[in-house]
C-alpha cells in the first residue's frame, strides 16, 4: 500500500509499505480521507515523545470497513483514542480518556496517512452521511472542541452565557457553531484579521485580535493556541467562578501570573483526549447544529508539506488528505 511514514524526528516521506493485517478483535479499513492535526506535527517535531517507529501518522480517519462481519461495508471514523483497557480505575469511572493503558491512533498505532489502516472493532465510530472530506475534521478538532466546551461548563442549558474562544483554527471554528446552536454568546480572540472576519460570519457576538480588549467578562473560555501566554490572557478575562479549558496536548509554557487572576474561584482545566461517549454525543449534534467544516484537500503524498504549512499557520480550516 501507499503510505506516508515517519522514521525519526523530522523525518517523514511517502512510499510503499506492506498491507496491514487485522488481528483478533480488529477490522481492516480502506481509508477514504484523513485530516491533518497539529498533534501530528508535534509528534513529528518531538514535542511529544515518540512511542513507535516507523509510524504512520493521522488520527482523523474516515474509511470503509473491509473485514467480513457486522461492520463490513460501513462508513466509520477513527479518533485519537484507539483503545482503553476498560478495567483501570479511570475506565471504571467512565473516564476512558484518562485510561492508564490507553493507546492512540497515529501515535501508538499506525494511523490514516495510508491507503489501509487497522483498528480495534470497539473503537470505530459509525458516521452520519456526508462527504468523507467534510467528516474527517470532525473526528479530532470537532469532538475535542465539543469536550472542551463541556469541560469549560458550556452545554445545552448555557444559553446567554459569554464564552471566549482563543485561537480560531479548525477546532474553534466547529466549537463556535456548537456554542451558537446552544444560544451561547461567543467572543473570539485571534491573531488574524481574516479570522476575525470569518468568526463574525459564523455568528460570533464579537471578534478581535489579542491587542483588543473584550467588551465584557467571560463566563467560560477555551484556549486553542498552544501558548501559555494565551492561557493567562484568557484567565484574566474571566468573571468570578468561571473556567478556562486548555485545548492543547502540548504547551510551550505557562508564564508566572498573579494569584489575583485566579482568585474568586476561577479555574484552569486541561482537556485530555476524548471518550467514545463524547464522539457519539458530538456526531448527534452535527446535523441539528448545522456544523460545517472548512477544508483544503491535498493528495496523501503531500502530507509532509501540509504539516509544514500547519507549522507556519498557512491553513484555513483543516487539511484533508485523500
Amino acid at each position: 500500500m501507499r503510505a506516508v511514514t515517519m522514521t525519526g524526528i523530522d523525518q517523514i516521506a511517502a512510499g510503499n509499505r506492506p498491507d496491514p493485517q487485522a488481528g483478533t478483535d480488529e477490522v481492516l479499513i480502506r481509508v477514504l480521507a484523513c485530516a491533518v492535526c497539529r498533534t501530528d506535527l508535534q509528534i513529528l517535531r518531538g514535542d511529544l515523545p515518540t512511542h513507535r517507529l516507523p509510524l504512520i501518522p493521522g488520527h482523523q480517519v474516515v474509511g470503509e470497513v473491509l473485514t467480513p462481519g457486522p461492520l463490513q461495508g460501513m462508513r466509520v471514523g477513527l479518533v485519537w483514542l484507539a483503545q482503553a483497557c476498560g478495567v483501570c480505575r479511570h475506565c471504571r469511572r467512565g473516564q476512558e480518556n484518562l485510561c492508564d493503558h490507553a493507546r492512540f491512533t497515529g501515535w501508538d498505532r499506525d494511523g490514516g496517512y495510508a491507503e489501509l489502516v487497522t483498528a480495534h472493532k470497539d473503537f470505530v465510530h459509525v458516521l452520519p452521511e456526508g462527504d468523507p472530506v467534510d467528516l474527517a475534521p470532525l473526528l479530532c478538532g470537532g469532538v475535542i472542541g465539543y469536550r472542551s466546551l463541556r469541560i469549560a461548563g458550556i452545554g445545552p442549558k448555557s444559553a446567554g452565557m459569554r464564552l471566549g474562544l482563543y485561537g480560531f483554527g479548525a477546532s474553534a471554528t466547529i466549537a463556535l457553531q456548537i456554542a451558537r446552536h446552544w444560544g451561547v454568546q461567543t467572543f473570539v480572540v485571534t491573531r488574524s484579521a481574516a479570522e476575525v472576519d470569518r468568526a463574525l460570519e459564523l455568528g460570533a457576538a464579537w471578534a478581535g485580535t489579542y491587542d483588543q480588549p473584550l467588551p465584557d467578562l467571560l463566563d467560560a473560555a477555551v484556549t486553542f493556541a498552544p501558548s501559555g501566554d494565551v492561557v493567562v490572557a484568557a484567565l484574566r478575562a474571566l468573571d468570578k467562578g468561571a473556567t478556562v479549558a486548555i485545548n492543547a496536548i502540548h504547551l510551550d509554557r505557562i508564564p508566572q501570573f498573579d494569584y489575583d487572576d485566579l482568585w474568586w474561584e476561577r479555574s484552569l482545566r486541561s482537556v485530555a483526549n476524548v471518550t467514545r461517549a463524547d464522539v457519539s454525543e458530538f456526531l448527534a449534534l452535527v446535523g441539528p447544529a448545522g456544523v460545517r467544516t472548512q477544508t483544503e484537500v491535498l493528495p496523501r503524498d503531500d502530507a509532509p508539506r501540509a504539516l509544514e504549512r500547519v507549522e507556519t499557520g498557512d491553513v484555513r480550516g483543516a487539511f484533508v488528505l485523500v
